[in-house]
């Protein structure tokens, strides 16, 4: 007996042109006798012609389908009773946005897998955006950088760069990163730039995209310790550092040795130290996954601080994790693609669009892969095909425990048959 899923349609905005299922992945389906439904989009990167071939039928109507598989959150007039739905749902940390939603999943008895928690049995995510995110933002983060020199006079290698999306593909963006690489090694910088550091704050998948673009450029590496103590150098070249947990926090308790596995557990016994390492740096990648349980890496209060000395080196923050008023606090609010960047105002605390003004440049793009709506689409099918099948012929309306899932599967289940399941059920408190 063959089941029928449906692919919905990205409107979040224009540039919403990622799918969490190619045509080519459609095609393995429809020949393991799944039938698939895709409602059409104007946008989306993969075209209608691509999947009819696929052997997809195109419909708006997605109301006959078993499961609904999307990128982003599903708007609540879609769901339906007893329904099942796939998505990056960003509710696991309480979203007050995301509540409504939430709370109408469980009133209509549906049930809703989420992403970002299908993991293996060590806690590593399976099906994810984050090397593609760390790509685009890498990408976009040296652009604000040729923007934010320029307005301080200096012309630099980095001008030639644009944002992602005006790439054609990733190859062609990496072209562009690579040319600027030639030029930095012909010209080095202008004086007055040196030294010019960036620093990575995190070391996982979205801090491996970010560094797989930068690589590209001339660079030196530098250890967190080396950084605390070297001295200017030539301004012919760039230093790399990446941070790791114990180059952010140290234990509150004098004499206490740094353990990670503590921190994880007990993040209140910690406090952050990256102020040392901030006024280091020109550019900073904030790549980590962050909650209001652990200290902030950049408070506000350090950036108005740094700001009243004298010539701060410190130019952008490419805030690629993008919690608003989270691990970076002056990331005041998201943007999009065609405006991705504002200037946190040191004095008045608020925002100015654009690169011009009193205080850093943050980069704030809180969907960063759908710059690179084919290349992150394939990696993200690629890895979420092995489960598709299971998902789409599971009987969900049998109990949790009698479920038939694989259990990265089951652990992303957040709400079965309209119940928080148990590994989420704090959520109740958020609702």
């Amino acid at each position: 007996m063959s089941v029928t899923i449906g692919i919905r349609r990205e409107d979040k905005n224009v540039f919403e042109r990622r799918t969490p299922l190619l045509p080519d992945h459609v095609k393995r389906l429809v020949g393991a006798g799944i039938d698939v439904v895709v409602q059409p989009s104007p946008i989306r990167a993969a075209g209608e012609a691509a999947y009819r071939a696929a052997g997809a039928l195109v419909d708006e109507d997605l109301s006959g389908c078993k499961v609904v598989f999307a990128v982003k959150e599903i708007p609540e007039t879609m769901f339906r009773r007893d329904g099942v739905y796939v998505f990056f749902a960003h509710v696991i940390k309480g979203q007050a946005y995301n509540m409504p939603m939430l709370a109408r999943l469980l009133d209509l008895g549906c049930s809703l897998v989420d992403y970002e928690k299908v993991t293996d049995d060590s806690g590593r995510r399976l099906v994810f955006f984050g090397r593609h995110a760390g790509l685009a933002g890498m990408i976009d983060t040296l652009w604000a950088l040729g923007r934010r020199l320029e307005w301080e006079g200096f012309q630099t290698a980095f001008s030639a760069i644009r944002p992602t999306h005006e790439y054609t593909d990733l190859t062609e963006a990496k072209q562009a990163v690579a040319e600027a690489g030639r030029r930095l090694e012909r010209e080095g910088l202008p004086a007055g730039l040196a030294p010019t550091v960036f620093g990575f704050a995190g070391y996982g998948n979205v801090s491996r995209g970010a560094q797989e673009v930068f690589d590209i450029l001339p660079h030196e590496i530098l250890s967190p310790v080396e950084l605390d103590t070297f001295a200017d150098k030539q301004t012919d070249v760039i230093y790399k550092v990446v941070f790791k947990e114990e180059h952010m926090v140290e234990p509150r308790l004098p004499g206490h040795l740094f353990d990670l596995r503590e921190y994880y557990d007990y993040p209140e016994r910690f406090r952050g130290t990256f102020a040392r390492h901030l006024r280091r740096l020109t550019v900073l990648m904030n790549c980590i996954y962050w909650t209001e349980r652990y200290p902030r890496l950049v408070p506000r209060g350090l950036i108005e601080e740094i700001w009243r000395e004298e010539k701060p080196r410190l130019r952008v923050i490419g805030d690629i994790s993008c919690d608003v008023e989270g691990a970076v606090e002056c990331t005041l609010e998201c943007t999009e693609p065609d405006a991705p960047v504002y200037v946190y105002d040191v004095q008045q605390g608020s925002i100015i669009p654009g690169v011009a003004g009193d205080g850093p440049v943050v980069l704030a793009v809180d969907n960063l892969p759908c710059e690179l709506p084919i290349e992150s689409s394939r990696d993200f099918g690629d890895a979420l095909m092995p489960f598709v099948a299971d998902i789409a012929r599971a009987d969900f309306s049998r109990s949790l425990a009698e479920l038939d899932l694989p259990a990265p599967i089951k652990r992303a289940l957040i709400v079965h048959r309209g119940e928080l399941t148990s590994g989420f059920r704090h959520l109740q408190s958020h609702l």
